[in-house]
């Protein structure tokens, strides 16, 4: 109608159906929480320490902290462990193998492969939240055998090739 301002609809972002994930709460662990979002726009679940006293890890040490639960991520998805920033920055705190793959097949318990990258010793107590997990997709592979591969601008340069700049 003349006179009238359109309206006009701003599409919403859709955001993915949540995935269903079973949790296990192992033996041990009766008093930490289920692994949740420290906030709503988290992209990470927080794992947290189920070690039964502080762990201390000076410069350079690694050391397997267990979380005390077990997962059953649904076929088609992986979990991702990975470090948590702030941690990361303040402390030097990071995980190897990162991230960590945890496979839709894997039933046992989740542990954090931690590693103390800073200048002083860091102490782990029961109930630190060390690391976060991502729940998502993995894409099917069908491999299909070539004499050659198509061209690119890059080709086979890798480590540094594209520079710094």
């Amino acid at each position: 109608m003349p006179g009238r301002p359109r309206r006009t609809t701003r599409r919403a972002a859709r955001r993915p159906r949540p995935v269903t994930v079973g949790v296990r709460r192992l033996p041990g662990n009766h008093d930490l929480p289920l692994p949740e979002k420290a906030t709503s726009g988290s992209s990470g679940i927080d794992l947290r320490a189920c070690v039964d006293r502080a762990v201390r890890l000076p410069p350079g040490g690694r050391r397997l902290i267990p979380t005390g639960f077990a997962f059953a991520i649904p076929a088609g998805y992986e979990g991702q462990v990975r470090p948590r920033s702030g941690l990361a920055i303040r402390q030097g705190l990071t995980m190897l193998n990162t991230p960590g793959t945890i496979d839709s097949d894997y039933r046992g318990e989740v542990s954090v492969l931690a590693i103390n990258l800073g200048g002083k010793t860091i102490t782990l107590r029961r109930g630190d939240r060390i690391a976060q997990l991502v729940i998502a997709p993995v894409a099917g592979v069908r491999w299909r055998a070539a004499r050659t591969l198509s061209g690119t601008r890059r080709g086979a340069g890798g480590f540094g090739h594209t520079g710094t700049r």
